[in-house]
């Protein structure tokens, strides 16, 4: 069974954590404070978890999520992460990370930046547009009526595969954006940043979550404008 590895098991990393095990998955999870914090997320995850730090969550995972703040995306490892498919949950937020030119000016996007810092590992952006507690409540079997979809984006095709198959056996259908400098189309302050789960509620972090399709996420998608 393949092994999932994270770095950073917050909010987002938590929950697909979570998903991970719930779908059969192995999981080795680390954050920046050190294995021992993340005990009892561990307990809570059962025999298929454990907890380990950055790099060795990068070696153990045959698929490895990255969600961490992005103002610290230099200290994801890159050696470890050679060769291997990395999914990318991390948005942009000046008031966190600190002003970062190639965002502000539109010349890159996030994902591109651990794209290049990585340059020898094919990134995915996924779960980026999701509230955590909504990425909770909205998983459904393969070809259920009220499946929710999420958005990829990425420049390798067989890791856009990889990611797809992932998250088929986590309960979401994949709306590919295209390659990582589409990305801009789901990150904060877009129509496709969290509304669509909330039914269109712009506070979507008061609703509990509600399903949406593919043609949904589509649609949000292709709404956004620079």
């Amino acid at each position: 069974m393949t092994t999932i590895g994270f770095i950073g098991s917050g909010h987002i990393g938590g929950t697909v954590a979570r998903l991970s095990v719930a779908a059969g998955y192995d999981v080795v999870v680390s954050n920046s404070r050190g294995p021992e914090t993340l005990a009892d997320l561990v307990k809570e995850l059962g025999p298929k978890a454990r907890a380990a730090t950055a790099a060795e969550a990068a070696a153990a995972g045959d698929l490895v999520v990255v969600s961490i703040p992005l103002r610290a995306y230099r200290d994801v490892p890159a050696e470890p992460l050679r060769g291997k498919t990395v999914i990318d949950t991390n948005n942009y937020y000046p008031e966190r990370d600190g002003q970062i030119p190639e965002l502000d000016n539109g010349s890159a996007t996030s994902s591109e930046l651990l794209q290049r810092h990585l340059p020898d590992s094919k990134v995915v952006k996924v779960f980026n547009n999701i509230f955590f507690q909504h990425l909770s409540a909205l998983p459904r079997p393969t070809g259920a009526a009220d499946r929710s979809a999420l958005t990829i984006a990425g420049d390798d095709a067989a890791a856009k595969d990889e990611v797809t198959a992932f998250l088929d056996a986590i309960g979401y259908d994949t709306v590919d954006l295209g390659p990582l400098a589409e990305g801009w189309r789901v990150q904060p302050g877009t129509p496709a940043y969290g509304p669509p789960y909330a039914g269109g509620n712009p506070n979507f972090w008061e609703s509990p979550g509600v399903p949406a399709d593919a043609a949904t996420i589509r649609a949000a998608a292709s709404a956004a404008e620079r």
